[in-house]
């Protein structure tokens, strides 16, 4: 194997080209964050194509959980196609039955759209009933990866549900760590697990250059700061690059 593909999870055009200066592999591109990534704009997508670094898009239409009304479905599966045919590497998606149990049926539909993108399952994984039973169902309708943090809070927690995973994974199967992953933490979560792909964050806290300040007033959720955000770091990026060098298997030339 050659060295741990580095996927970084970011939300914005500047953020994905703070992510291929820094060497990362590729991208997650995703809106609001903070609720754990929602649909993108088809704008922020469009942009976000052209910067030149392999992409998956979030594909969620409001947060919460994964249970979703069928106006909402029909809303991811025009996303989907829009994505398809933009012609980004692929895209992210988790729906789940009120039971905890993969929606099949309504994945394998997103699938169908999909073709012949890539399909990630994102952590829906990790809330739902049986992670073994969820994993072989998704191999064979066909998804490329499950990003999951082993159902736990964060990977370097999940980390023994996480190594059980990819040593079950079917054929052509990727389990991908990710959540609480940090450059500090990598190369454990990497040793401990065996994974080729992984899954971060590399932001820096970004002060706003706005001159005139209101801080009365908040646009988002009240006790955050207005006036200063995470922003993807070509600097953050490079130090994960740097300790997946470490487990770089290829073949000298």
């Amino acid at each position: 194997m050659s060295k741990p593909i580095f996927e970084v999870c970011l939300g914005g055009v500047d953020d994905v080209v703070a992510a291929k200066e820094g060497g990362a592999d590729r991208v997650e591109l995703c809106a609001a964050l903070v609720e754990g990534g929602l649909t993108p704009s088809w704008g922020t997508i469009s942009a976000a194509a052209t910067v030149g670094i392999d992409m998956m898009v979030m594909i969620r239409p409001r947060g919460g959980d994964f249970d979703y009304s069928q106006r909402e479905f029909v809303s991811m599966e025009d996303d989907i196609i829009r994505c398809r045919d933009l012609g980004v590497r692929g895209v992210v998606i988790g729906l789940l039955d009120t039971d905890g149990t993969i929606a099949v049926d309504r994945v394998r539909r997103l699938l169908r759209a999909a073709a012949p993108l890539e399909v990630t399952f994102h952590r829906a994984f990790d809330v739902c009933r049986d992670p073994h039973l969820a994993m072989r169902q998704l191999a064979d309708l066909g998804v490329s990866r499950i990003l999951t943090s082993g159902q736990q809070a964060t990977v370097p927690e999940g980390t023994e549900l996480i190594r059980q995973l990819i040593e079950t994974a079917p054929a052509g199967m990727t389990i991908m760590p990710g959540c609480g992953i940090t450059a500090e933490n990598l190369g454990t979560v990497l040793q401990a697990t065996g994974a080729t792909e992984f899954h971060a964050t590399a932001f820096r806290r970004e002060e706003s250059r706005m001159q005139h300040r209101n801080d009365r007033v908040y646009m988002g959720i009240p006790g955050l700061p207005e006036y200063e955000r995470e922003a993807t770091s070509a600097e953050e990026v490079r130090k994960f690059v740097a300790v997946s060098r470490q487990f770089d298997r290829s073949p000298l030339r």
